[in-house]
């Protein structure tokens, strides 16, 4: 810490560190209306900004309870104290009276001796969250209790050199925000590139493309059957299957795999893996298509994945991947889907798929063409994922060196 600097907790330099309501309110409403006031909660507390765009609104008579103890006025810090977002901060922007939850804390500095804004960005910087949430407590639900946060210790410098501080984070953090903007653009326009090509082949078909039906279109021997349905408790050097959970890559490899008891696949033949066979999601995440690696052959799936071996005489294996993720087959299979808790589809509707195709040479140089395309739009991806997380770094980087006293 920087000579002169001294340390206090926030107790000693704050009038105010109180949260909202402990209860929830009977009544909230979506929209504004006489008599109703703004209720925010942690969900409306990001890092630097208020979200109000699910804001919630309570009634005179619940926010009459509330208000006379903790009195949020344009500038305060607020600070998110329970849940997943718990370490979130922001001054407070809102002009007008409002209540708030027990999960978002108000803290009025003294200030003469603390600028909220140097506080806001202390609690940002590694050492400042590590001081605020240090003493977090709970299992399911993590929370800071208020007596922490005022025995929480912050390096104070002089006003002049917390307003000096402030300015120089201040012009740095909205530099970063335009570079970040632009990176998050560009990584979306990278994704969407590849998207936006796979949707104008398939819309645009072109001379020689048939319509087929999926189960017209696979071998004989493959079913158009989902798999395991109680596949039982981990088995050591069991049997490999594949889950829902599983299709998070484009090949799916053994490593990581759930093993089972190997007699629990006898009933299931009709799932048994060959290996490059298309993993279709029709449980949950339906849609979602992956392809099992060589080495999965004599594997099976669970009763959420349906395994796809397209006939090689009317249909490209490669090409069949990037055909069950087009827009023209997703679109069918979004429209089939159903349920609430569980989204899943019919494999009776997963049978009639129409699928569009193009003569098979066609379909061999379009299944290369989008593996290089796919290939460098991931390789875009990376390189404006790894700009996102070097801005990220900077913004700690900088944190660190002003409460560290090197700026």
């Amino acid at each position: 810490m920087k000579r002169g600097w001294q340390t206090k907790t926030l107790g000693e330099i704050c009038t105010t560190i109180q949260d909202g309501a402990h209860q929830s309110p009977k009544n909230q409403f979506e929209s504004p209306g006489e008599d109703r006031f703004l209720y925010i909660t942690s969900k409306n507390i990001r890092t630097n900004y208020l979200d109000l765009s699910n804001v919630s609104y309570v009634d005179r008579e619940f926010h009459n309870q509330i208000y006379p103890r903790c009195k949020p006025r344009v500038g305060d810090v607020l600070l998110t104290k329970d849940g997943a977002n718990t370490g979130n901060v922001a001054l407070n922007t809102i002009g007008e009276p409002f209540s708030l939850l027990s999960s978002v804390c108000l803290i009025k500095t003294i200030p003469e001796l603390l600028m909220p804004a140097f506080l806001c960005y202390y609690v940002q910087s590694p050492d400042g969250l590590k001081s605020i949430t240090g003493q977090m407590t709970g299992a399911a639900i993590k929370r800071i209790i208020l007596r922490d946060i005022k025995l929480a210790m912050i390096p104070l410098p002089t006003l002049t050199e917390q307003q000096r501080i402030v300015a120089i984070l201040d012009q740095a953090f909205e530099a970063i925000a335009k570079a970040r903007a632009n990176a998050e653009a560009n990584l979306k326009n990278a994704r969407a590139l590849f998207d936006s090509h796979l949707q104008s082949v398939f819309s645009q078909r072109g001379e020689g493309w048939v319509e087929n039906t999926l189960e017209n279109s696979v071998i004989k021997d493959c079913s158009l059957s989902y798999g395991i349905v109680q596949p039982g408790h981990e088995y050591r050097g069991g049997l490999p299957v594949v889950r829902p959970t599983d299709l998070v890559t484009k090949v799916i490899e053994a490593e990581g795999l759930k093993r089972i008891d190997p007699s629990l696949a006898d009933s299931y033949r009709r799932t048994t893996l060959r290996g490059g066979d298309l993993l279709l999601c029709v449980r949950g995440s339906t849609g979602v298509v992956s392809v099992a690696s060589a080495e999965l052959a004599g594997a099976n799936v669970t009763r959420g994945i349906v395994p796809i071996s397209f006939d090689p005489a009317l249909v490209c294996q490669d090409f069949g991947y990037y055909l069950m993720r087009s827009e023209v087959v997703q679109t069918q299979i979004r429209e089939k889907t159903y349920g609430a808790a569980l989204m899943q589809i019919n494999i009776r509707d997963i049978r009639i798929l129409a699928l569009p195709l193009p003569p098979l040479k066609e379909q061999e140089a379009l299944a290369t063409t989008f593996d290089q395309l796919e290939s460098q739009s991931r390789r875009l991806e990376s390189l404006y994922l790894q700009k996102l997380e070097a801005l990220d770094e900077l913004k700690q980087s900088l944190l660190h060196q002003a409460f560290s006293g090197q700026l």
